[in-house]
Parts: structure tokens; sequence; C-alpha cells
């Protein structure tokens, strides 16, 4: 069935599998079908230009079309790092997030550790001896201590 459904086709056979895995790609969550179907289309586009001649057996289609879905896959997972950009730099690093950011002693800093509160939580903070009620700013982070200065 499938090779009545390839030879009634002809070389538009790779396009319409293309097309599939592009629409494929729309309902099914990540971006993966998009290389193998720009592969198909590749395929496809060879198709046209070689179907008569001898040597563009089914064989070598799909040998080619399974080296050109993983070059594509390949291709595209590094563009995709490579312009992988956010709204939110500092998304999973909570602490660098605060830099910069001033708040009142909520605990005296005593042998060199206190904490602050900013917004809901409580932070451990680290920086020169200080009395409750003290301006501070965060000037860096360490995991979850914050480095502060008075102002």
């Amino acid at each position: 069935m499938l090779a009545k459904i390839i030879a009634e086709l002809g070389p538009w056979s790779w396009w319409v599998v293309g097309l599939v895995l592009l629409a494929a790609e729309m309902i099914v969550p990540g971006f993966f079908l998009v290389w193998i179907g720009l592969a198909a289309l590749i395929v496809g586009a060879l198709s046209l230009l070689f179907w008569d001649s001898a040597f563009w057996v089914w064989e070598l289609q799909a040998i080619l079309f399974a080296l050109l879905a993983v070059a594509t896959t390949f291709a595209g997972r590094r563009l995709m790092l490579r312009n992988a950009a956010t709204d939110e730099p500092f998304l999973n690093q909570r602490g660098a997030s605060l830099v910069g950011r001033t708040a009142t002693l909520h605990e005296p800093i005593r042998e060199g550790r206190g904490r602050i509160r900013l917004d809901d939580t409580l932070w451990q903070v680290m920086g020169p001896d200080l009395p409750v009620g003290t301006q501070v700013k965060v000037v860096a982070s360490n995991g979850r201590d914050l480095r502060v200065e008075p102002i």
C-alpha cells in the first residue's frame, strides 16, 4: 500500500511527509519534529530534480533522509542553544537577582552574620557588624548567603 502511494505521488511523497511532520510539530510539544520535517522537504526537493534518474532509488532516498534528519537535528539544536535568550536571566539564581536591592536589618550583624527580610523571605547576610534597623545594600550573592554593606 505504501509503495502504491509513493508511486502515485512520485517525488511529492517526501513533500507530504515533510508537511505532515511540520503539522505534527504544532500538536506535539517540543521543537524536534521540525528538523526531521525539514530533512524530508530537502529530500523532496532533491526528488523533484532526480526522480527520473536511475540512481535515485528508494534506498538512497531513505539513507539520505536519515542522514539529513540527524544533521538537521544537530544543527537545529546548536542553533537553538546559541539563540537561547531568556527574559528572566536570574530565574534559577534567586540570590543573584537580589544584588543591588536595599533592605533594613531584621537581626543585627554580629561576628559577620545577620539577617534581612526581602519580600517574604529572611536571608542570611554577611558583612560588617551593624545594629538592627540599619539600612543595607546587597552587593553580592554566594548561594544562599548575601553580602551587604551599610548605605
